[in-house]
């Protein structure tokens, strides 16, 4: 779903740019209601998390694979879809400036289709559904899981529309392509999604909003973080993700090699160079560590600003 560089147009991208800026300020104003519950090491786990999971591409039909967005998941974790903005904005940036993980000049474009509509329609999905089924505590990761599965289609679409905006492939046949293959991620985006919230619910009721509850600690987050980023990694699909395959099957993938933005990555393709997969362990640790810590800052400079 990380649009690459080349994949949309200069319009698209300013386009894109400004919309997500907007959020973005919005998301910043709004920090009063979205930290007034949660707490910032929520925040900054939660990031963490999201990066670690997104390392991780589980294989779908047709040679294709697909990870983890992580906006609906963010969004009911934090009990807030501005929170879920800000969380998911600092994967995708420190994912595009140092690792390579998307498009400098499309992460607008980026920002917009999975940090903003990713979270806002899984935010959307999930409150309706609870006031649809009555709203029960247990119902959560059901709830969640289906809004995860339609946020992945709704970001998809989105991705979609630019591309054909962009003139890269005519909207008849990028839009339905793009849709099928993201409705086999989103079910596995459901199952995630719901399979994390079962296991909140169950052992760890202080990291998901409701009654204010004190923080039971920082052992089991962290530990679980680290060896989904530094030891399952390791065991991620090689098949290329939904849009990568689109890109081939239509035939402009070369585009991201053509209009590619040239940066220092030190972390590019998630590894380190000449280390093998202990460069990918590190690399995943390393990358944990900044979202946690960016996150982190954030909640606590927005909290401060806030008093």
């Amino acid at each position: 779903m990380h649009i690459p560089d080349g994949f949309v147009s200069v319009p698209v991208a300013c386009a894109t740019s400004l919309a997500s800026v907007v959020a973005l300020l919005i998301a910043v104003q709004r920090s009063e209601t979205a930290f007034g519950i949660r707490r910032a090491p929520i925040l900054g786990l939660t990031t963490a998390f999201i990066f670690a999971a997104q390392m991780i591409n589980f294989p779908v039909a047709g040679g294709t694979s697909g990870h983890l967005l992580g906006g609906t998941l963010a969004a009911i974790i934090l009990g807030s879809p501005w929170a879920g903005i800000l969380c998911i904005t600092t994967v995708l940036i420190i994912q595009a400036v140092l690792f390579a993980d998307g498009g400098i000049t499309a992460l607008g474009a980026n920002i917009f289709n999975i940090a903003v509509i990713g979270v806002w329609t899984g935010w959307i999905l999930t409150q309706t559904l609870q006031k649809v089924l009555g709203g029960p505590q247990k119902r959560l990761p059901l709830v969640g899981g289906i809004a995860a599965a339609f946020s992945v289609v709704a970001a998809a679409i989105a991705c979609a529309i630019e591309l054909a905006l962009s003139g890269i492939a005519p909207a008849t046949v990028v839009l339905p392509t793009m849709t099928g293959v993201h409705i086999l991620i989103g079910i596995g985006e459901g199952l995630i999604t719901g399979g994390v919230l079962t296991y909140l619910a169950t052992t760890r009721p202080d990291l998901l909003p409701g009654e204010e509850q004190k923080f039971q600690g920082w052992l089991v987050p962290i530990v679980s973080i680290f060896l989904i980023a530094g030891v399952l990694s390791l065991f991620a699909s090689a098949w290329p993700d939904g849009l990568e395959r689109v890109a081939e099957s239509l035939g402009f993938i070369n585009l991201a090699e053509v209009v590619r933005v040239n940066i220092p990555t030190p972390f590019a393709d998630y590894g380190i160079q000449g280390l093998g997969q202990i460069g990918t362990s590190i690399a995943g640790l390393l990358g944990s560590g900044l979202c946690f810590s960016v996150a982190f800052g954030i909640a606590k400079f927005v909290k401060t600003n806030n008093v």
